[in-house]
């Protein structure tokens, strides 16, 4: 037991080692400039047929690979950004003990003499009654220093004085705000996206495709586009376009807006940009049929891809038939006034099962205005519903053209990391490049027709601007004690 917690011991001594190696950040940060070279090179989520063209198909595979196309979210990408994080937070925990002692300390020391050793020096001397004088260099310190000692001497005294113990706290400010960065970038890269959907207008969508991809992400609620505006210049170009938008939440309105370009809409982290706009056909919103409305038998034409046959059936909504060829029995099951596929609207449908000899059912859709939709699904029997009935039901086919709005749509959590980080590192350097750690000791002789004055100051960076401040000090007290 006792050697095990041993090995345990030695292990995490020797990971906290690691992670707190100034080497560590020197080669992360090298490696992070190569790799973000790389990915100014290599442009970034482009399209697939241009890298194959580019690199041609043995590259194309190796980039593919290692996420090379979009390093920015690659796994490895994230895993030093990572990385450099705890390296930062463990070097700074390291370093911090020491400089906490110094900051924090209760009882800190002041010792004149030590100070006043300090080769940025000043001598003079002050015409002044020691009493007075005394009282006047307490006062002068008291002023512009936030600790003092004063201590009497057999003939004469001695004082010290500091202030700004808390600025060796600047650069921890900065190194927490890299790290508030980074995590910030990291939280992006893994739980933000961004994409794109147009929606006509008096239409909605409920998911976005992803920038550069194929890929869809379906929304938290969906997006209607109640009313599409748009104003030109004289000479045609486009002045403003505006959009009024819905936001649905299991049918309900939750949020209304008119957007505008750089005048977003936003709701739980989800940012809506309006970002473009142009003109589609959309189909009649009044030739949506009603169930009433369908006759009380459906036309049904079946074609067999063995035999080349084409049987025609009639039946009523809810009944079952036998399958020629001994495909099976068919029923149609229901009618969609409004269908939708792969999150477009394909007009009326009719939904049907079909029950196979073996027992497995499947469902599919039979849309009104698309009699060669059935054929997708790639079966011996191909179904669609005959031509009497699409004229029963009328040419839902029709269309008018409207406006669409273009939306580009962004979640990015890590923001507020980011905003926070960059306001702390604008803290944290000016508090590491402008303020410092100052400590100031003078000792006053007595003498018969002047006293004599030796002030000393010591900073912990900006020495040679501290050297002009202690002698700005200097004649600041000369003034003030010949004014007395």
């Amino acid at each position: 037991m006792a050697s095990s917690a041993r090995v345990k011991a030695d292990f995490l001594e020797s990971l906290w080692r690691f992670f707190a190696s100034v080497k560590l950040t020197i080669v992360l940060l090298i490696s992070l400039a190569i790799v973000s070279s790389i990915g100014t090179f290599i442009p970034q989520n482009a399209g697939p047929q241009e890298y194959f063209r580019h690199f041609g198909p043995f590259w194309y595979q190796m980039f593919s690979i290692l996420d090379i196309f979009d390093m920015y979210h690659a796994w490895w990408f994230q895993l030093l950004i990572l990385t450099l994080a705890l390296n930062i937070i463990v070097c700074s925990i390291e370093r911090l003990s020491k400089t906490w002692k110094i900051i924090f300390n209760p009882n800190p020391k002041l010792d004149p003499q030590r100070i006043l050793k300090s080769k940025n020096r000043q001598e003079f001397k002050l015409e002044s009654d020691s009493r007075l004088l005394r009282e006047n260099v307490e006062r002068f310190f008291k002023r512009r220093f936030k600790r003092l000692r004063i201590n009497s001497l057999e003939q004469g005294f001695e004082l010290a004085a500091e202030k700004g113990r808390w600025t060796r706290l600047g650069v921890y400010v900065v190194h927490f705000s890299v790290v508030l960065l980074l995590a910030g970038g990291l939280i992006g890269s893994i739980f933000g996206f961004e994409g794109f959907v147009n929606i006509p207008e008096g239409q909605s969508a409920d998911q976005i495709r992803l920038t550069n991809s194929n890929l869809f992400r379906k929304l938290p609620f969906a997006i209607r586009c109640d009313d599409f505006s748009i104003s030109f210049y004289d000479n045609g170009a486009p002045k403003e376009y505006r959009s009024k938008l819905t936001l649905l939440s299991d049918g309900k309105e939750i949020l209304q807006k008119d957007i505008i370009v750089n005048d977003p809409l936003r709701y739980k982290g989800i940012n809506i940009f309006q970002a473009s706009y142009g003109k589609t056909k959309v189909p009649f919103s009044d030739q949506e049929p009603a169930p009433e409305d369908l006759p009380a038998k459906i036309d049904l034409e079946i074609a067999s891809t063995d035999s080349s046959m084409v049987y025609q059936h009639q039946l009523a909504l809810g009944q079952a038939m036998e399958l020629p060829e001994g495909g099976g029995h068919f029923t149609l099951e229901q009618f969609q006034p409004r269908a939708s596929f792969g999150g477009q609207d394909i007009g009326p449908a009719f939904v049907a099962i079909i029950k196979q000899p073996d027992g497995k059912q499947t469902r599919i859709l039979l849309p009104v205005n698309f009699p060669s939709f059935d054929r997708m699904r790639k079966g011996k029997l191909v179904f669609s519903i005959g031509p009497r009935t699409r004229k029963a039901l009328g040419d839902f086919k029709k269309t008018e053209e409207r406006y669409f709005t273009g939306l580009q749509v962004t979640r990015d959590p890590g923001v507020p990391l980011v905003y926070t980080g960059f306001i702390l590192m604008i803290a944290g350097c000016f508090i590491t490049f402008f303020l410092s750690h100052q400590q100031v000791a003078i000792e006053v002789r007595f003498g018969t027709d002047a006293n004599r004055v030796l002030m000393a100051g010591k900073a912990n960076k900006n020495k040679m601007g501290f050297r002009r401040k202690i002698a700005l000090l200097a004649d600041a007290l000369k003034a003030s004690a010949a004014n007395r």
